[in-house]
């Protein structure tokens, strides 16, 4: 078993490590966009049913990312919040450098 990252830079690297593929990195990004409308139209629209969407999107697109292109086993479940945290942080990189 691998140690815990100590820190968030720690955990950055190896996250980027494990989404070394340009499309992995895409498919991440749109399922935080996803997840992020789905979770504001139940906000406004006040339809809970469509919650449903959230872990499969924000779930399962990146881990059939991961099985098509990475051909690895997804790992962010160890610590959920970090990994939103780098998941955010690498889209934001996506979009400036394009990679």
């Amino acid at each position: 078993m691998t140690k815990p990252a100590q820190d968030f830079e720690t955990f950055y690297k190896s996250y980027l490590s494990a989404h070394t593929k340009l499309a992995t990195r895409i498919i991440h990004m749109l399922s935080l966009v996803l997840v992020v409308y789905v979770v504001t139209y139940v906000l406004l629209s006040g339809k809970e049913r469509f919650l449903f969407y959230v872990p499969l999107v924000g779930f399962g697109l990146p881990w059939l990312s991961h099985l098509l292109f990475e051909k690895s086993r997804p790992v962010g479940t160890k610590a959920p919040l970090w990994t939103f945290r780098a998941g955010l942080r690498m889209a934001k990189e996506l979009i400036r450098t394009g990679h």
